[in-house]
């Protein structure tokens, strides 16, 4: 029990950090916007606490299969402190900020092209923004879809090369996948299929979609623009983070799914060689 609940209380306390890292870096907040942050921190952070201490399941998906949650808690958290050191060195430059800053950059122009993620989020800009804006939205842009590409190949070398979720043990669906019901109806197998393809399918098509949307609405919201620092950062990080995590939910439901079939077909296999075994 003690165990779980310093475990718990490192989790709130590191999601709180993460709300907290734009404040914490850029300079010159307002005082309404820092506690608006502190709030929503200490909320985030008591939530966690709550989940990751009960011994009963909520929302939180493959929270005993480690290393899932961690390497998009660390990927969310290395986007948005780089994004936050980017925008501090506009107006204090250091040697880090300006090292992020290049390779941003480079990553940016170098997926910018015709049809791209990056063009389309460069593109939902107003008419209007500097050229300031738009290059930093570009490098922000490349620096973040470089994150999550690097999350998603790690995930992948785990589940294909490593065999997660298999090497930390048996894998509890119930305990992992709480807001799946396995008694909804259908085959489990061939749900999990399902989800796992519509998951990838969806993730690959966010980085498309969030940018249009944002433009089409462009006449009830307020444009991204530099003025408002952490909704800027906040939104590429969301623009990145989204669709990687959901694509490695559905590469994770798909490798459960393969477990699952080769779990039957070892039980059919051995049942079929009792029977042929039997004594008459």
């Amino acid at each position: 029990m003690i165990v779980r609940m310093t475990s718990a209380v490192a989790r709130g306390l590191l999601v709180a950090t993460l709300i907290l890292t734009p404040a914490l870096v850029l300079p010159g907040l307002a005082d309404d916007s820092t506690q608006i942050v502190l709030l929503v921190a200490l909320l985030a952070a008591v939530l966690t606490f709550t989940e990751y201490n009960s011994v009963f399941p909520s929302i939180v998906e493959f929270r005993d299969a480690a290393p899932f949650n961690r390497l998009r808690f660390a990927s969310l958290f290395a986007t948005v402190f780089m994004l936050s050191a980017i925008l501090r060195g506009v107006s204090d430059p250091t040697l880090m900020t300006n090292a992020l800053t290049s390779i941003g950059t480079i990553v940016g122009n170098a997926i910018d092209f015709p049809y791209s993620p990056v063009r389309l989020v460069v593109l939902m800009l107003p008419p209007d923004s500097t050229p300031e804006t738009i290059s930093f939205v570009r490098t922000a842009a490349g620096l973040a879809y470089m994150i999550s590409l690097i999350a998603m190949t790690a995930f992948l070398v785990l589940v294909r090369i490593l065999n997660w979720p298999s090497r930390s043990g048996a894998f509890n669906v119930w305990v992992n996948l709480p807001l799946f019901d396995p008694t909804a109806g259908g085959d489990v197998l061939e749900r999990l299929q399902r989800d796992a393809r519509i998951n990838i399918a969806l993730g690959f098509l966010l980085p498309f979609l969030v940018p249009a949307v944002v433009k089409l609405a462009a006449d009830l919201l307020d444009p991204i623009t530099l003025q408002n620092p952490q909704t800027l950062i906040w939104t590429i990080s969301a623009w990145a983070f989204l669709p990687a995590s959901i694509i490695m939910r559905g590469i994770a439901m798909g490798k459960i799914a393969d477990m699952i079939e080769e779990k039957r077909k070892r039980t059919y296999a051995e049942a079929a060689a009792e029977g042929e075994f039997q004594p008459a």
